[in-house]
């Protein structure tokens, strides 16, 4: 699944619920290195709990004084929690943290700088980069994914069209999307999707030359004429019947009816991989590759990072587990065991090699032209506006253009409220 795939948790607010956390004091710490200590490691994706709890076993191996509790929470309850343990001073020992909510959870106190001489140029700058605010970085980058173009070669073969190669470009995509489409059967090029940006909009933006935030982050991108060019490459499949309306998305997300045969194609990320090898229809039928080219080639990129909380009872033992995490040793088990890509530079072939059923390998030759994932202090408070605002445009009861500059300003109003 997306890491960022939007849910229904409710965000706003939390800044006020994360400052007034710090307030409550820090806890007692036991920072003897030597000393015992069972710490917490909460984690969301129970695809990869046990590539986790193999890492957990294995620095106890080396560490045995230390003993890492994995705590799997789903995605969509995941924050609810960890805002509500963070707000109560009892956040996890050590914890997976993404981008959007980074700033967030960094600036209000939650988190513990990393102050133990750690090598970050183990790990691509752009992932320590998002890690990083006021000067100080607070995780050590797990891992990263970018979007790829995932298609069923069965629908593809019966509909006698090419698979999808470094040649396609949206005009090819389109063209593609009519073949494809046989209503009759219940079957569908592709679902314009309006809950993971990430896998969908974020990347025609950028590839149509548009953007989502200035680089200062204090203005929103959305009334640019090639932002909305972006957001039309998904209303116009809609239009078209390529795509199925967003009612029926939302009663079925094109996931799962990619899954089941009813999409010939999905924009998802590297993280699929592992969820596809496993699926009884999807794992001999799809494939993967880059995704087609708009005026130029983009596909969004994002990495986890693990932290510590700032009220850890066991910083020296955090600490030691955060930097074996981090470590050559624990990215290649996790390229092996968990399906998706390190962060650590160098270990990424043996996560290729761990799928030779598909071409994984066009995940990684995007990586040249990858654009960060979009970020600000309080990401959430203006994703939720994108949702919002976009969906009458999605539903047809207004124009691409009219609802992206609604956005706009709407979004403009959140940023400026983060000062």
């Amino acid at each position: 699944m997306s890491w960022l795939r939007r849910t229904s948790v409710a965000l706003v607010g939390i800044a006020a619920v994360l400052a007034a956390s710090t307030a409550c004091g820090g806890s007692k710490s036991d920072d003897d290195p030597n000393a015992k200590a069972t710490l917490s490691y909460a984690v969301w994706d129970k695809n990869q709990v046990p590539a986790m709890e193999k890492l957990a076993a294995d620095f106890h191996q080396s560490h045995p004084n230390i003993t890492v509790n994995v705590q799997a929470t789903p995605w969509e309850t995941y924050w609810t929690k960890l805002k509500a343990a963070a707000s109560g001073g009892a956040a996890p020992d050590v914890f997976w943290m993404n981008g959007p909510n980074f700033q967030l959870y960094a600036t209000n106190g939650v988190l513990k700088p990393l102050d133990d001489g750690t090598d970050l140029s183990n790990y691509p700058k752009s992932l320590v980069d998002l890690y990083t605010v006021d000067g100080k970085t607070y995780g050590i980058p797990k891992d990263f994914d970018t979007v790829g173009l995932w298609y069923n070669k069965t629908l593809f073969d019966a509909a006698g069209v090419k698979y999808p190669d470094d040649t396609w470009t949206w005009d090819t995509f389109k063209a593609a999307a009519k073949k494809l489409t046989n209503k009759a059967k219940g079957v569908y090029a592709i679902g314009s999707e309006l809950t993971s940006f990430q896998e969908y909009q974020y990347n025609t933006i950028y590839q149509a030359g548009g953007h989502v935030i200035s680089d200062d982050g204090k203005k929103s991108g959305y009334a640019d004429p090639a932002t909305i060019e972006g957001l039309t490459f998904w209303t116009d499949l809609i239009k078209s019947g390529a795509s199925p309306d967003l009612k029926t998305m939302t009663d079925t997300q094109p996931i799962n009816l990619f899954e089941s045969g009813k999409l010939a194609m999905y924009y998802g990320g590297s993280w699929d991989a592992a969820e596809f090898s496993t699926n009884g229809y999807t794992k001999s039928r799809v494939d993967v590759a880059v995704l087609p080219q708009g005026k130029k080639r983009a596909t969004i990129i994002h990495g986890l990072a693990n932290v510590i909380s700032a009220k850890t009872a066991h910083p020296s033992a955090a600490s030691q587990f955060v930097q074996y995490l981090g470590s050559k040793e624990a990215a290649e088990l996790l390229a092996q065991s968990a399906g998706v890509l390190p962060a650590y530079n160098g270990t990424q072939d043996a996560w290729v090699k761990s799928h030779p059923e598909f071409h994984l390998q066009a995940f990684l030759d995007q990586l040249d032209y990858a654009v960060p994932y979009p970020v600000s202090r309080n990401t959430a408070a203006w994703q939720e506006l994108e949702t919002k605002y976009l969906t009458p445009a999605w539903n047809g009861q207004t124009d691409v253009a009219t609802a992206a500059k609604q956005l706009a300003s709407a979004m403009d109003g959140a940023l400026a409220d983060e000062k």
